[in-house]
């Protein structure tokens, strides 16, 4: 087969070739469109998975839609050490960029806020050398969105985009990827200003993407936070849906599967996204020639693997230090391969490593900070990789 036209896409957020399985978000998300930009009730909404399930990917997407339909977005990715103010209010500069306001007045006042909001971050006595600005060249209104407190100024910040929003009959959305990275104060701060615009019906609406424990994450800032968001499980796809991201991207290029192929191709990558690309491209490569058979499939596998451990679960790997990749290794002892995330009680590491379950703590919470493993109940903890363990095992 001709490595050139190989169609599989196996990278980080990279959208593959056929975005498969995700229909019923995609027109979920086009009603949540209409019914804010018209003024109705409606909830932010937040999507949630292991990693390689195309949660990135499919908030991309539903980016784009909201694009299609004139609205103004802005994205941003989480992470522990940065507060939300700085990418926010970048995030908030390119969505009032695409709005395309008609009143030059509303929209330097509107982007002064957010001057404000983004330079608050240095402190109101801070020399202008230490200031951050996003780029914005409108003077910051000062006494609006810059009082310190977080809430207060994102409640002022988004009611003021929203007004822009609302001037055309459109809505703002903010996208915010590794959501549960944001700190506390930011969490409980998002939930009461997403709280506060659905009560005045302003179109402004937050979509998040995070790990499976984000929803506890959310509520344990805000009680409320469950009746907030629409929450989606992004999981692995159908039997269906996986036979169609490598079918239809093969037709495209006049190339088949047999139905062989495309059983092992399921067995191998158990419908996570990313492996699906990466067994695609593999097997692509390797194959003689069309239709792709399951013995193509069989040689392919370890060049596969060889790709998935130093691309998916290799670097993962090496962030961890050896004493929390001992953690991890028994985390993967106590779960031999019976759950696809090894979720298992942390009793049980530590009663594999010899020690006490609190002198283990450390390597949980790093870990966790990470984003290597999550808690989705007390007591016991998981993968955010799916096969992580399996991969852990191969390693000796």
């Amino acid at each position: 087969m001709d490595p050139i036209r190989n169609p599989y896409a196996p990278g980080a957020g990279q959208r593959p070739p056929e975005l498969a399985g995700r229909d019923e978000q995609l027109r979920a998300f086009d009603v949540v469109l209409e019914r804010v930009a018209r003024g109705r009730p409606e909830r932010s909404l937040v999507l949630t998975g292991l990693r390689g399930v195309g949660k990135t990917v499919l908030l991309n997407a539903l980016r784009s839609a909201a694009v299609r339909k004139g609205w103004g977005t802005g994205k941003l990715e989480a992470r522990p050490d940065q507060s939300l103010r700085r990418p926010l209010s970048s995030a908030l500069h390119q969505a009032v960029r695409e709005l395309g306001h008609p009143n030059p007045d509303e929209v330097d006042h509107v982007l002064g806020v957010i001057r404000s909001f983004a330079e608050r971050e240095a402190g109101a006595d801070a020399k202008l050398k230490d200031k951050w600005s996003p780029g914005i060249a409108t003077p910051a209104v000062r006494g609006r969105a810059d009082s310190g407190d977080i809430e207060i100024d994102l409640v002022e910040l988004l009611s003021d985009v929203g007004g822009l929003a609302a001037d055309k009959g459109l809505g703002v959305a903010v996208f915010i990827d590794e959501m549960q990275d944001l700190g506390p104060a930011d969490v409980s701060a998002l939930c009461a200003a997403c709280h506060e615009l659905s009560q005045s019906g302003l179109p402004v609406i937050v979509v998040g993407a995070g790990l499976p424990h984000l929803p506890a994450v959310l509520s344990a800032s805000k009680s409320y936070s469950e009746r907030l968001f629409s929450y989606q499980r992004i999981d692995r796809l159908s039997r269906e849906a996986a036979d169609r991201a490598l079918v239809a991207p093969a037709a495209e290029e006049d190339a088949a599967y047999d139905d062989a192929a495309l059983a092992a191709m399921y067995d191998a990558t158990g419908g996570y996204p990313y492996f699906i690309q990466a067994y695609g491209k593999s097997v692509w490569d390797l194959a003689p020639r069309s239709p792709i058979s399951a013995d193509d499939v069989a040689v392919a596998a370890p060049e596969a693997e060889r790709e998935l451990a130093v691309g998916f679960f290799g670097s993962r790997y090496e962030r961890a230090t050896p004493g929390e990749r001992d953690y991890l290794r028994a985390m993967a002892d106590v779960d031999r391969g019976t759950d696809p995330v090894g979720a298992v009680n942390t009793a049980d590491v530590a009663q594999v490593l010899g020690k006490k379950p609190q002198s283990l703590s450390p390597a949980r919470d790093s870990l966790l900070k990470k984003g290597l493993i999550y808690s989705g109940e007390r007591g016991r903890i998981a993968f955010t990789v799916p096969h992580f363990g399996r991969y852990l095992r191969t390693q000796g």
